[in-house]
């Protein structure tokens, strides 16, 4: 939807231009996680401001604000008020005056995206660059937490992930190249709305290159400058469905599966959803019937289960009815396939076969089967779909996301602000006045009360000015910052 940007926001925000107190001229706020309520996750990956700010404040006010007439913006802005509000307000003069001078004039400051953030630390700062238009500080609020907030998390539970991933690539010698492919984002049809997944799938190209969400690719090249045809940004496999195995008929089934290895896909990779019927019986029949199909194969099987126990289903349900229940998936095809002993000592299936599970996976429950096939001897070889169940069952308040005002100016003359709540916990509570972040011992800390000079020395650099982006990131700095002085790579590296 295409609409007036003056209307993106919390009905709220429409009348604080008159209740700040007479000749306010500046207003200065922040945006900071305050609170994380993911176990033992301190740091938010800052991901997201690029893209609002090319999508939004130059894109989205340009095309439907600055570049229309102000007769028509004044009208629709009006009766949406008049009609909602019951009357109008005092004056529509500050919205007249913003789209006379023709640009936003605020001032964005941000820590390099691609930043882990530690809690209480703010991301970013955001003032206003004209006295007159103190109003527009916290007006910009509400589009712009709603916007950056999800890639922020997705980034973060990605990065958590490929931590895990690395971790037990270190353990058990899976090698860096197959990390980078084994979380798989199959979120797309599960947020709550294309540019949700759009954002989020973003997030989640941080740390891996699997994904099954298209326009993420896209959007990285189109708000980040990178190019897929000199970087590898994402990728994936041809793949199958239920509709596609059912079509074939229970009774075909062993005919589809040689069909699409030999006949559509003769080569390379192909994911074959395995549970349409009897995952057991595909795992102990069908493979040991196209063993020697598969051996010969220029390319790789990949076995997808997609229904119950993730854990039982991949490392083996001991108290399971049947022999293929107790091994699970991983040990059966290592039964009829083997493989090889990586430089850890643990069993990697043959490259001609694999295994993807995409269905309710977790961090807990990826930490779990990894867990799980470490302690029967196989290396940590499990491609995990990181679908919707990871990445919508969060809100802003994952990390406590919040912009809050810490400094005014009223007469030109400054007064330091916060807000501390009796009747909260502490999550609420502000930084007061002026910010300045420093890094030290590599991790970003908080000053506040500082003056204007320090306030220009931190390791918050201006984005955004006056209407113009003066500072970009491309993917590969983000994913290289993201990734620098982390102990995770090591272990990858060692195990290469």
């Amino acid at each position: 939807m295409k609409t007036n940007p003056f209307l993106l926001t919390d009905y709220y925000k429409v009348g604080h231009v008159f209740q700040y107190p007479a000749n306010t001229n500046l207003v200065y706020s922040n945006l900071t996680p305050r609170k994380s309520r993911i176990a033992e996750v301190d740091e938010m990956v800052f991901f997201g401001l690029q893209y609002f700010i090319k999508e939004y404040l130059l894109g989205y006010f340009n095309d439907n604000f600055f570049n229309r007439s102000r007769d028509e913006i004044l009208r629709e802005y009006k009766r949406r008020i008049k009609t909602s509000l019951g009357a109008d307000l005092p004056t529509y003069e500050h919205i007249e005056k913003l789209h006379e001078l023709g640009y936003l004039p605020i001032e964005i400051k941000a820590l390099p995206e691609g930043s882990r953030v530690p809690m209480r630390v703010p991301c970013l700062t955001i003032v206003n660059t004209l006295p007159e238009f103190y109003w527009l500080t916290n007006f910009l609020e509400t589009i712009l937490t709603a916007t950056i907030w999800q890639p922020c998390i997705s980034a973060t539970i990605a990065f958590e992930y490929r931590k895990l991933f690395s971790d037990y690539a270190g353990k058990t010698g899976m090698s860096g190249s197959f990390v980078q492919w084994q979380g798989h984002d199959f979120s797309f049809r599960g947020m709550s709305s294309i540019e949700t997944a759009i954002t989020s799938g973003m997030g989640h190209l941080l740390s891996f290159t699997g994904t099954d969400t298209i326009p993420a690719i896209d959007a990285l090249e189109m708000y980040y400058q990178a190019d897929a045809d000199i970087e590898l940004i994402g990728g994936s496999v041809a793949a199958t469905e239920h509709s596609v195995m059912c079509s074939g008929g229970k009774e075909g089934e062993l005919k589809t599966f040689k069909r699409l290895i030999t006949e559509i896909y003769p080569s390379g990779i192909i994911s074959i959803v395995s549970d349409t019927w009897d995952l057991w019986k595909v795992c102990n029949e069908y493979l040991s019937v196209l063993k020697e199909t598969v051996l010969r194969r220029n390319g790789k099987v990949i076995i997808r289960p997609d229904s119950g126990d993730p854990v039982k289903i991949i490392c083996g349900d001991p108290g399971g009815s049947t022999v293929a229940e107790r091994k699970g998936v991983i040990e059966l095809l290592w039964d009829i396939f083997g493989g090889t002993i990586t430089n850890r000592g643990y069993k990697i299936l043959d490259p001609h076969v694999g295994v993807i599970y995409g269905d309710n996976i977790t961090i807990e429950r990826a930490q779990h089967i990894c867990e799980g096939l470490k302690q029967k001897g196989f290396a940590s070889q499990v491609v995990f779909g990181i679908g919707s169940f990871t990445y919508q069952y969060n809100t802003r308040d994952t990390f406590g996301l919040a912009m809050k005002a810490t400094y005014v100016e009223v007469n030109h003359k400054g007064r330091r602000i916060f807000k501390d709540p009796r009747t909260d916990d502490g999550t609420k509570r502000s930084a007061t006045g002026l910010l300045q972040v420093t890094s030290e011992n590599g991790r970003y800390v908080l000053r506040d009360r500082v003056s204007w000079n320090e306030e220009k020395q931190g390791e918050l650099k201006t984005v955004f000015k006056d209407g113009k982006l003066l500072r970009e990131s491309t993917l590969k700095e983000i994913r290289e910052r993201l990734n620098e002085n982390r102990e995770i790579y090591r272990a990858e590296e060692q195990a290469a």
